[in-house]
C-alpha cells in the first residue's frame, strides 16, 4: 500500500508539472504572436524648454577699473651707517626696532676721545699758523722801512757824487774823491737791492703764513667733522628698522647700524602689462595722474587708502615685461613698507557700454539674445574690458534686449527658453500675526513650560515669541494642535 501511494503521488506531480509547462508555452506563444501582430507606435516628440537667467543690455557711461598687485615702499629711506670706527656708547631710548625719532635727534655716539684729541691738535696748529702770520706781517713792515732807509742812502750818495763832480769842474776837487763818491753810490744801490730782496722774502713769508693758516683751518674743520661724525643723528622724522647695535659694540667705518623710514611718505610700486599701460597714458604719451585705491586685506578687514599715479619706471628691466608704475598715497594710515596690496586704477570713462556677466560672452565675442518668440539667436558684441566676473561690451544694436547670463553647451541659436529675470523675484510674504487675549496667552505659556521633552533653547525662543504683543499665527496653530484644542 505504501508503494502504491508513493507511485500515485509521483504520477500526480508529473502530470501537474507537464500541465504547467504546456500552459507556460501557450502563454509565451500568445505573447509572441500578439507582439508580432501589433503595429509600432512612434512616441510624440515634445520640444524641450530650458529655463535661463537673462539680463537686459543697458548702455551707460562707465569708468573701468584696472587691478594689479604691488608692494608698499617709502620714498624716503635712509641707511644709518657709522662714518668712523670705534666703540658705541650713549644710546637714545628710541634707538630700537620700531622706534620713532625726530629730525636731528641724537641716536647714538661713538667714543669721541681720538676725534677730540685730533681736534685739539688742529686747534694748536691753527694758533701756531696765526702766530706765524702775525710775525710775517711785522717782518714785512721792517723790510719796508729798511728799503726806505737804503733808498735814502742812495739819494745822499747821488748828491755827494754830484757835488764832487762840480768841484772837479771848478778845478777844486780831485778825481780820487769822485771815484770814492761813485763807489759809495754803487754800494748804496747794492744795499737797496738787498733790501728789496728782503722785502720780497717777507712778502713770500706772508703768503706762506696765509697758506699755513688755511691748511690749519682745513685740518681743524676736518677734525670737527670727524668729531661730529661720532654722533649718529636722524636726518628726518621717521621710524627705525633693522636695528643691529648693542652698547659697547666695536663698529667699523661704513658699517650699517639701522634703517630710517619715513612712514608718511609711502608709495606703492606695481607692474602692469603693456596693453594696460597704453590705457593709462594721454595723447602726448605721458602718464596720467589717474586716481588709485590701494587695499590691504587683513583677515577679511580691508585697509584702504587713496592716491594717484606719480611716475613710471625708466626701463623695463632685464627679464621683466610690462611697465613698472608708482603711485603716491595721500593718507597711508595702517600701511607699512613691504605690504603686498591690491591696486585699483580708474581709467578714462567709456560711453555707450554695457556691463554683462563674463559667462554671457563666448570666446568669439558672441552672446545669445532672446527673440520675440522666446527663442535664442546669436549676436556679436565688442569686448572692451574684463573686470572680475563681469565684462564691458559695446553693442548699441542690442540696447534694451535680454541676453542669456550663463551660457551652457545645451543652449544655442533657435532653442526655446523660459527667461528668468532678476528683477522679477517675488517678495516673500510676511507671516500672519495675531493679538492674543490674556487667557489664551497664559494657556499657551503654561503648556510650553510644562513640556519637558522640548529643548531648552527652543522653549526659550517660543516663550520669547509668546511674550510679544503680536505672535505669529503659525506658531499659535502648531501649539494648539499639540494641545488638542
Amino acid at each position: 500500500m505504501r508503494f502504491l501511494r508513493k507511485s500515485l503521488t509521483g504520477l500526480f506531480l508529473m502530470a501537474l508539472t507537464l500541465g504547467l509547462m504546456v500552459y507556460a508555452g501557450a502563454l509565451v506563444r500568445d505573447a509572441v504572436t500578439a507582439r508580432m501582430a501589433d503595429e509600432p507606435r512612434v512616441p510624440q516628440a515634445r520640444e524641450r524648454v530650458f529655463a535661463v537667467n537673462v539680463v537686459t543690455v543697458t548702455p551707460e557711461t562707465i569708468t573701468p577699473e584696472l587691478s594689479a598687485f604691488g608692494e608698499v615702499q617709502s620714498r624716503r629711506t635712509l641707511e644709518l651707517r657709522a662714518a668712523t670706527g670705534g666703540t658705541l656708547m650713549a644710546f637714545a631710548p628710541e634707538f630700537v626696532e620700531g622706534g620713532r625719532v625726530e629730525d636731528g635727534q641724537l641716536l647714538a655716539r661713538i667714543d669721541p676721545a681720538n676725534a677730540q684729541s685730533a681736534l685739539d691738535r688742529a686747534d694748536n696748529d691753527l694758533l701756531d699758523a696765526e702766530a706765524e702770520a702775525r710775525e710775517a706781517q711785522r717782518a714785512i713792515g721792517l723790510a719796508q722801512d729798511e728799503l726806505a732807509a737804503a733808498e735814502e742812502q742812495v739819494a745822499l750818495r747821488e748828491r755827494a757824487l754830484q757835488r764832487q763832480q762840480d768841484l772837479v769842474a771848478r778845478n777844486v776837487g780831485t778825481a780820487a774823491a769822485v771815484e770814492a763818491a761813485e763807489l759809495a753810490l754803487s754800494s748804496a744801490r747794492q744795499a737797496v737791492l738787498n733790501r728789496r730782496q728782503s722785502l720780497a722774502t717777507a712778502e713770500a713769508r706772508i703768503d706762506q703764513a696765509a697758506t699755513r693758516v688755511a691748511r690749519a683751518e682745513i685740518a681743524r674743520a676736518e677734525s670737527e667733522r670727524r668729531l661730529a661724525e661720532t654722533e649718529i643723528r636722524a636726518r628726518f622724522a621717521g621710524t627705525l628698522s633693522d636695528v643691529t647695535v648693542v652698547a659697547g659694540r666695536l663698529v667699523s667705518a661704513n658699517e650699517r647700524l639701522a634703517q630710517l623710514v619715513d612712514p608718511n611718505a609711502l608709495e606703492v610700486a606695481f607692474r602692469v602689462s603693456t596693453q594696460q599701460y597704453t590705457r593709462l597714458i594721454d595723447d602726448a604719451g605721458r602718464l596720467r595722474e589717474a586716481p588709485v585705491t590701494v587695499t590691504l586685506d587683513v583677515f577679511g578687514t580691508n585697509i584702504a587708502a587713496k592716491g594717484a599715479l606719480s611716475r613710471e619706471g625708466a626701463a623695463v628691466g632685464e627679464g621683466q615685461t610690462g611697465r613698472l608704475l608708482f603711485a603716491s598715497l595721500d593718507a597711508p594710515r595702517g600701511f607699512k613698507p613691504g605690504d603686498f596690496v591690491t591696486v585699483t586704477i580708474s581709467e578714462s570713462p567709456l560711453r555707450g557700454v554695457a556691463v554683462l556677466p563674463a559667462t554671457a560672452v563666448d570666446a568669439g565675442g558672441q552672446v545669445l539674445v532672446l527673440a520675440e518668440d522666446e527663442r535664442l539667436e546669436t549676436a556679436r558684441v565688442e569686448l572692451l574690458r574684463r573686470q572680475g566676473d563681469s565684462v564691458l561690451v559695446r553693442a548699441r544694436a542690442l540696447a534694451g534686449r535680454d541676453v542669456v547670463a550663463e551660457r551652457t553647451p545645451l543652449l544655442g541659436a533657435g532653442i526655446r527658453v523660459r527667461p528668468l529675470r532678476a528683477d522679477g523675484a517675488e517678495t516673500p510674504e510676511q507671516p500672519e500675526m495675531l493679538e492674543l487675549s490674556a487667557e489664551r496667552r497664559a494657556r499657551l505659556v503654561a503648556f510650553i513650560e510644562a513640556n519637558n521633552r522640548m529643548p531648552a533653547e527652543a522653549k526659550t525662543r517660543i516663550l520669547a515669541q509668546l511674550g510679544e504683543s503680536r505672535v505669529p499665527a503659525q506658531v499659535v496653530a502648531r501649539i494648539e494642535a499639540r494641545m488638542g484644542g
